[in-house]
């Protein structure tokens, strides 16, 4: 098949926008996510493609304090993809935002690159805040990252995290949550990317964690459930957030994200099967033809 996989060299702003420019950026996200994958034959697809729209608005909306050329900056805020294996959508974010070149993303998985199949910090790739991977593990580390900078430090540092919905599963989840709401830390923002999907079957099938929002609300989170596709609510979810910490509420918030997996690739769409595989190259350019 005569099929050349090549990035582009667009980086992206950190400010407020309309709702056709983060599309036009997800769809960019979502273009790197599908080549990044197949040529490294390897790693997940559906996931990522699912909350590419929430990531752009989160890193591309101004809603995170950040710079790509000092990414050790002390002031800035912090994000924990503790769903690791998603690792695509932040690889594709963090070089779009200027962490790094965006070619490096033909590197994804391939031996002794920094694009690990999970975050790692043993390869000091910029833009990430802690190695990730083992569900549950990352938002735990979210958590304590806040306590340090809402108890300890007094400072004004926002935290996001992502976690799947299959990973409220593991019971340091709410160990975690537990914990957040009991200290009130309303600098913490805790996303639910919902999809409904793991890599065997439906959640509510394989082990239900329904309701998430009663979850939530009952470990003093302020709960907001949105479309994860509508940018319109997303906005309004992290102008919410926003809100809170700077009143300083006393409760950390929870962005329950309904999303879909697949979103943006007909084949992949609220399949969960695209958990955790690659497109071939056939599949790799039908996608690409369809991101447009």
């Amino acid at each position: 098949m005569d099929f050349k996989v090549e990035f582009s060299d667009l980086t992206f702003e950190n400010k407020r926008r309309e709702p056709e420019e983060y599309h036009q950026i997800a769809l960019e996200i979502r273009r790197d996510i599908i080549k990044s994958l197949v040529l490294a034959k390897s790693g997940h697809s559906g996931g990522p493609l699912g909350i590419s729209d929430l990531m752009t608005v989160l890193f591309f909306g101004g809603y995170m304090n950040y710079q790509p050329q000092n990414p050790s900056y002390e002031q800035r805020d912090r994000f924990v993809l503790s769903s690791g294996h998603m690792a695509p959508v932040l690889y594709s974010i963090l070089a779009r935002a200027g962490y790094f070149s965006p070619h490096e993303l033909t590197s994804l998985r391939k031996f002794g690159t920094r694009l690990q199949g999970h975050p790692g910090l043993d390869v000091h790739l910029p833009g990430i805040e802690t190695s990730s991977g083992s569900l549950g593990q990352g938002v735990s580390i979210a958590v304590g990252m806040a306590i340090s900078d809402r108890v300890i430090d007094k400072n004004d540092r926002a935290v996001f995290t992502l976690s799947g919905d299959g990973e409220l599963q593991e019971g340091i989840c709410w160990e975690s949550a537990m914990s957040a709401g009991s200290l009130g830390l309303d600098n913490l923002c805790w996303i639910v990317d919902n999809n409904d999907c793991q890599i065997d079957g439906r959640v509510k099938n394989v082990m239900s964690i329904y309701p998430i929002k009663d979850k939530f609300e009952s470990f003093n989170f302020d709960v907001i459930e949105i479309d994860a596709h509508n940018y319109i609510e997303l906005v309004e979810a992290f102008d919410k957030f926003e809100k809170n910490k700077k009143s300083k509420i006393g409760k950390p918030t929870c962005i329950i994200a309904k999303s879909i997996m697949g979103k943006g690739v007909s084949f992949m769409h609220d399949d969960y099967k695209w958990h955790g595989n690659p497109p071939n190259l056939e599949q790799a350019k039908k996608a690409l033809e369809e991101l447009i």
